[in-house]
């Protein structure tokens, strides 16, 4: 059979133009949502008397075996019917015979594509926030199980303030619930319809756009022909938000490589997400994190190419836009394959809490809690702030820190020095005084919790009701 539009041209296309320009290869991954979309299409042109209703039953049942033959893997893709839409009306067609060919009355490939990209980002979405949801409750049972763990806050990479490890694992909890807020917000600019725009002008046909979405359990309509068929703002924006939890992901794999090396000594990966060396039989290589904070480059590139490809695009519909799904599908899977992985990683880690305290032990971050001591006596902070700098040089160049220090060393700097500054220096004391809200004292943390699993209830209703939605 010739082309399906080739009722124009008299010449075959060029093989090397067939293998360039075609798509197959990669959008066959919309094939299940082609179907979905088709199936609406064609009740609705049966609904609107467009179609005899028996010729619709026809296509419904034809497009329904070709729907088992994909999910069977039994669909041979060829390369010349360009792109899973041709393939599968092709097929149809094969199938049913000319009648098949009603399916694509008062449609575009323009309008179907961009549907079918709907459907399968809508489902994406919802998967996603349930992925989110398994990591931010490993975090938290890490956090639970870390509620008397001390460990070395950090700025700059530089010891800073004792904290709770629970109180640092949340930061990634808060982190990874807004981007599941930013991908719920999205989901409402993916629940659009576009079929029905036709190549860009709409169709002279008595379609029904409403009734194909509420087939399709769409929850609007695209309100502008043109808007429904050339623009992919929605796809950025979901690539915009994979780019933030991959940042996201990328920072926490740094920090568990270094709390996972020798130098710190701080957690340690269960073996079922490392690896070995070939050569050096005593490594053991966090590389489940490395490849995370590696793959997150690939995923900015995702963004940032389709941005370039549709940064001068006039309106409408261009082949250009065929440049829009492989990025889409690589984000999804690098996404997808980064979040089933760390969750259980999370889960099983170990946490040395003896190496933790032992580098809380031996620093200086419990200086400024000092300062704050001497600004309690009444000395204005900046003062206070000079002595215990001084303090700090006498400490480094007498090999001691500064719960070492005699009642006696302390007053040589400030005779506003008593007893009591041996209870505030102690690590508990220092991360327990910063008792305000969001802050990493003990009570805080636990009420942090409390709140986090119980915007996870509620995100997970979330879930269940547009999971059945995005069927």
């Amino acid at each position: 059979m010739s082309k399906l539009w080739g009722g124009r041209f008299t010449k075959k296309t060029d093989q090397l133009v067939e293998e360039y320009t075609a798509s197959i290869t990669f959008d066959k991954e919309l094939a299940e949502e082609d179907i979905q979309g088709s199936l609406a299409h064609v009740t609705m042109l049966g609904k609107q008397g467009i179609v005899p209703q028996e010729d619709v039953e026809t296509i419904k049942s034809g497009l329904n075996r070709v729907l088992d033959k994909i999910r069977r893997g039994e669909l041979e893709y060829s390369i010349s019917d360009e792109d899973i839409h041709m393939n599968i009306e092709k097929t149809l067609i094969d199938d049913i015979g000319p009648v098949g060919g009603k399916l694509h009355t008062g449609r575009s490939r323009n309008d179907q594509v961009a549907t079918d990209m709907h459907l399968y980002l809508r489902k994406r979405v919802v998967e996603f926030v349930d992925l989110l949801h398994k990591l931010q409750a490993a975090l938290i049972g890490q956090a639970k199980a870390n509620l008397d763990t001390i460990v070395p806050g950090y700025t700059h990479l530089q010891r800073a303030q004792p904290i709770l490890f629970a109180h640092h694992l949340m930061a990634y909890v808060s982190m990874f619930g807004r981007d599941a807020e930013r991908l719920q917000d999205s989901y409402k600019r993916i629940d659009m319809l576009p079929l029905g725009a036709g190549a860009l002008a709409g169709t002279t046909f008595p379609i029904d756009r409403h009734f194909v979405a509420s087939q399709l359990n769409f929850g609007r309509v695209y309100e502008n022909s043109l808007d429904a068929v050339s623009d992919r703002d929605f796809i950025l924006e979901f690539l915009s938000h994979a780019s933030i939890i991959m940042m996201h992901l990328s920072r926490l794999s740094e920090e568990l490589i270094l709390w996972s090396s020798t130098e710190f000594r701080f957690v340690e990966l269960d073996d079922a997400f490392c690896t070995g060396s070939s050569i050096m039989p005593q490594k053991k290589n966090p590389d489940v994190p490395e490849l995370v904070r590696g793959k997150t480059g690939r995923v900015y590139g995702n963004l940032v190419g389709l941005l370039t490809v549709l940064k001068s695009l006039p309106l409408a519909y261009n082949k250009d836009m065929q440049e829009d799904k492989e990025g889409m599908f690589d984000t999804v899977r690098t996404l997808q394959g980064a979040l089933q992985l760390f969750a259980p990683m999370i889960a099983t880690m170990k946490v040395n809490k003896a190496r933790m305290r032992e580098a809380v032990n031996k620093d200086f971050s419990n200086a400024t809690d000092i300062a704050d001591f001497l600004v309690g006596q009444g000395l204005p902070f900046r003062q206070a702030h000079e002595v215990i700098g001084k303090t700090v040089l006498y400490c480094i160049q007498q090999n001691k820190y500064l719960l070492d220090l005699t009642l006696d060393e302390y007053k040589q700097f400030s005779e506003l020095f008593d007893e009591r500054i041996y209870e505030v220096l102690q690590p508990e004391s220092v991360v327990n005084a910063r008792n305000v809200y969001g802050g990493t004292a003990t009570p805080q943390v636990t009420e942090a919790i409390a709140r986090a699993e119980a915007e996870l209830e509620r995100s997970a209703a979330w879930v269940n009701e547009y999971a059945e939605k995005s069927k």
